[in-house]
């Protein structure tokens, strides 16, 4: 095996650590609350405040890893994941956790985004197909795991080995990483865009709180609303900002290239999608349908077992029709699938409910590798550190918006017509979002990606 694919596999652990300990929390939290004595509605700030952590603090990776190298910052960010993973475990109290949470979100932004650049930095673009497959599987088979994994921690063990699983994984790859990665060769002194990271600070950190509030009920949507809209409006000042000053945090010049810049828009869309669906379908399951927790999990896992079933041919797939075909056979497939779930009942035959969920786990994937190989088929190596910092942000953003968002959309629906109904018109609104994409993919030029073939 060459030292390339050993990097590649280093850091794609990191990648699945990270993703692991996003997604595993929420099946503990009904035993953190009991422990902690912290009430159900207050549990949820668990996962949001590693989310918009994340978001906040990813700007700054792009920075600090030209000021330390990039080595430096990935072993810094693992160590400091560690630690506060193991904060995490020991908590005496909610106050405490929750601070440790927001110490790991921050190493989660320095370490994920670095990963990423470390695998990207020396990768020729006709080799990006091959490197996509190894930043994809973590986010696809770390949710697929997750579950189950929490699972049996919290029933045989208990909910404190949800955060200790990090440390040995955490440490093997830090001393993996010491002797495998190389030095950089060149650091930069880039004098550090103060303002810059404070707007996007706040831009990121308003959209995510907004539509944090807005998960608790319609009383609390005008505030919610206001959040939001400073966010968005702070994007505006953002891109006037990096657009004319002299030392931005990241330059944003990458968005003139189509192939990056359809990931960071149609992209999000996906993302959405993956963030909100398996979590709608649980819930669907087991509000609408009566079904347990283990049932409602036992579909909703073939989401994830598409993801993974499809990867051994999905290089062949692209290479054999190319990116657009594949990216709009794929996009077509997760929308359809999505929205036909909205036609499922109790007495729906199971291999149906299983294979539609399956289907779209299939087109998720597929879509997924094709937007990683692409994204950066198109820009200088200079260049990558900027676009993937661009990209991390937007990425992050999605993944800790698409439950809020499908939560709200199902809320404001059930003021019209029936909960069941507002469930079924969910699954149909996250199929409807599919149509950007399919849409910004299907003008692209027919040769659109060849650079990463």
């Amino acid at each position: 095996m060459s030292n390339y694919i050993k990097v590649a596999l280093l850091m794609a652990s990191s990648l699945f650590m990270q993703f692991l300990d996003a997604t595993i929390v929420t099946t503990a939290l009904p035993y953190i609350g009991r422990s902690l004595n912290v009430p159900t509605s207050s549990l949820s700030l668990t996962v949001s405040i590693y989310f918009i952590t994340m978001a906040i603090f990813i700007p700054l990776s792009g920075w600090i890893a030209k000021r330390i190298g990039k080595k430096n910052a990935w072993l810094l960010a693992t160590l400091l994941f560690v630690l506060s993973s193991l904060g995490d475990a020991v908590a005496p109290t909610f106050s405490f956790l929750l601070v440790s949470r927001f110490i790991q979100g921050f190493a989660g932004s320095l370490m994920t985004p670095t990963a990423r650049l470390i695998m990207l930095e020396k990768t020729p673009s006709n080799q990006l197909l091959r490197m996509a497959n190894y930043l994809v599987w973590p986010a696809l088979i770390a949710p697929a795991i997750a579950p189950i994994i929490g699972g049996f921690f919290v029933k045989y063990l208990t909910w404190q080995w949800i955060f200790l699983i990090n440390v040995p994984i955490g440490l093997l790859a830090i001393i993996i990483g010491i002797k495998l990665v190389e030095k950089d060769t060149q650091k930069s002194r880039t004098k550090f865009d103060f303002l810059g990271f404070i707007e996007i600070a706040i831009s990121s950190g308003f959209i995510l709180i907004g539509a944090e509030i807005a998960t608790y009920g319609r009383e609390y949507w005008p505030t919610a609303g206001i959040l939001v809209l400073i966010g968005l409006l702070m994007i505006l000042v953002v891109g006037h900002h990096l657009s004319h000053v002299d030392n931005p945090l990241f330059d944003i010049k990458a968005l003139k290239v189509s192939s990056f810049r359809i990931y960071q828009t149609g992209g999000t869309f996906l993302w959405l999608s993956v963030g909100a669906l398996p979590y709608l379908l649980t819930v669907y399951l087991q509000t609408v349908f009566h079904w347990s927790a283990l049932v409602a999990g036992y579909y909703v896992i073939f989401v994830f077992i598409g993801n993974i079933g499809i990867k051994p041919f999905t290089n062949v797939i692209i290479r054999h029709i190319k990116y657009k075909a594949s990216l709009l056979i794929a996009l077509f497939t997760v929308g359809i699938s999505t929205a036909a779930l909205a036609w499922i009942q109790p007495t729906t035959i199971g291999f149906i409910i299983a294979g539609l969920a399956f289907i779209s786990g299939c087109g998720r994937s597929l879509a997924l590798t094709c937007y990683n190989a692409v994204t950066f088929s198109e820009i200088p190596m200079d260049e990558r550190n900027s676009a993937n910092t661009l990209s991390s942000v937007l990425q992050t953003m999605a993944q800790g918006l698409g439950v809020s968002l499908i939560t709200v959309v199902v809320s404001a629906l059930s003021s019209f017509v029936s909960v069941n109904t507002a469930y079924e018109y969910g699954f149909i609104f996250l199929g409807i979002l599919m149509l950007y994409p399919i849409i910004e993919v299907f003008i692209q030029p027919r040769d659109f990606g060849s650079k990463a073939l």
